[in-house]
């Protein structure tokens, strides 16, 4: 088990032939992820499959509307598709890799087996408690009965998780036993979430309540070696302050200050690889993006929150925004299929300075998101400016492209993502564009990136 970031730069074998890439997924990840794959000079066309309002909008970019993997697949073959690259989580879980790797095709992302890490938070805390890679201490329950009985015992605050694929909002941090008692009722008896349960069986993981500050620490992987991106912050509560409900992300910045050298080496060593190499001796092997959220405390030991697989959402829009290497390289290499692994030599070269990221939310978001509303004021963008080293964007996420108007259809709706030589700098600059972007509704945090200014 290798992690090597600094050795020579990540190259590929296709010469100087131009080739073609599919992104699955439609939200603002994917839009980061298509943006920056058509920026290398051996990418020809990149589809974004179903793809958004944003990415409908890049004349680089091209959106295919096509969701099921097995239509994917066989879109894939006809159209002689060199590689693909997984964004969102429900066809990572669905075994989308697996289905492409069976017809021996190129393409980024864990197997289904793998992608439990996130897809059942049961199978991820058993994993980490397992292998010895710190987390909080946790009990399983699909009984709500015994789930009330096991809040009333150990008290309050207590984070309730439904087990399964949430899109982000299965996860209730409870300050109060209500709290905590109206979650269990919601996840296990409601599941007005829609969540994705495995097995047939609603189920919550209940866990101790942790203090400290959060960070996303995300690693590429290809089943041996490790290569690490770029830190960042997630900001998951809809208010500032870090106020009100949970969300899939109000806004990101990258670097994190809070991720010191000693902080990032201690993730490598307690969290990053014992879970691969832990994931190999299962016989499990971890390809694709391995995200795990961390908790830090005051003495700056760690704790496992989650782990995701796949980059997240906002914090793809930043960490793009400041990725100087070509990912096409990086993919190509990744999924290259030799026994040393492709990413043994790549290295990652980094802008130094600040992207943050504020997410525009629609109106009645997290809950009940209102679509269909017209969005005005965005940026314009020809071909040329395209191609040229952009240090603001605005990454699409629930939009779509309706008789030439960009109308919101999701819950989170734009990233508002800059570059600048300070967090303080890129805040404002990024809260000037935020300001001058208009639909009905619109909901947004005032304070991304407070915590690296107060610090």
């Amino acid at each position: 088990m290798e992690n090597k970031t600094n050795s020579r730069p990540a190259t590929n074998n296709l010469a100087n032939n131009l080739t073609n890439v599919l992104v699955i997924g439609g939200g603002g990840r994917e839009h980061a992820l298509a943006w920056k794959l058509a920026q290398s000079h051996k990418v020809q066309k990149v589809y974004v499959a179903p793809g958004n309002g944003g990415t409908a909008l890049d004349p680089r970019l091209e959106n295919i509307n096509i969701t099921d993997p097995q239509a994917l697949l066989d879109w894939v073959i006809t159209q002689n598709i060199a590689l693909t690259v997984v964004g969102p989580e429900q066809p990572l879980a669905a075994g989308v890799v697996d289905l492409f790797r069976a017809k021996g095709l190129r393409i980024f992302g864990p197997t289904a087996a793998a992608a439990q890490l996130e897809s059942s938070k049961a199978f991820s805390k058993a994993f980490m408690q397992r292998h010895g890679i710190p987390t909080a201490v946790y009990e399983t329950f699909s009984d709500a009965k015994v789930a009330h009985a096991y809040v009333d015992k150990m008290g309050a605050p207590i984070v309730v998780k439904a087990d399964g694929l949430a899109a982000g909002k299965g996860v209730v941090v409870a300050m109060t036993l209500k709290e905590a008692h109206d979650a269990i009722d919601f996840m296990l008896l409601g599941n007005e979430l829609g969540v994705a349960h495995n097995g047939g069986e609603a189920r919550v993981v209940i866990e101790e309540f942790l203090s400290g500050e959060e960070a996303s620490f995300i690693v590429m992987c290809d089943g041996k070696n490790v290569v690490t991106m770029a830190t960042s912050q997630d900001h998951k509560r809809l208010l500032d302050g870090d106020a009100g409900p949970n969300t899939g992300g109000m806004g990101a910045y990258s670097p994190a200050p809070v991720v010191t050298p000693d902080v990032h080496a201690r993730a490598m060593r307690e969290v990053i690889l014992p879970t691969i190499k832990g994931m190999a001796k299962d016989d499990i092997a971890f390809t694709g993006f391995l995200y795990a959220g961390l908790m830090i405390d005051a003495d700056k030991k760690i704790k496992t929150l989650e782990f995701n697989c796949r980059m997240g959402d906002p914090e793809t829009q930043p960490i793009m925004m400041r990725l100087k290497t070509d990912l096409f390289d990086v993919l190509w290499a990744a999924t290259e299929p030799t026994e040393q692994g492709g990413l043994q030599d790549i290295e990652l070269e980094w802008d130094r300075r600040t992207a943050l990221g504020v997410v525009m939310a629609a109106q009645g978001y997290p809950a009940a998101p209102r679509k269909g509303d017209v969005i005005t004021g965005l940026p314009v963008l020809k071909q040329a400016d395209y191609e040229q080293e952009q240090d603001a964007m605005v990454f699409h996420a629930g939009t779509l492209d309706k008789d030439g108007n960009t109308l919101t259809s999701g819950g989170r709706v734009l990233c508002v993502t800059v570059l600048s030589d300070s967090v303080k700098k890129a805040q404002q600059r990024a809260y000037e564009l935020t300001k001058s972007i208009h639909f009905d509704g619109a909901q947004y945090r005032e304070d991304i990136g407070y915590k690296a200014i107060k610090s």
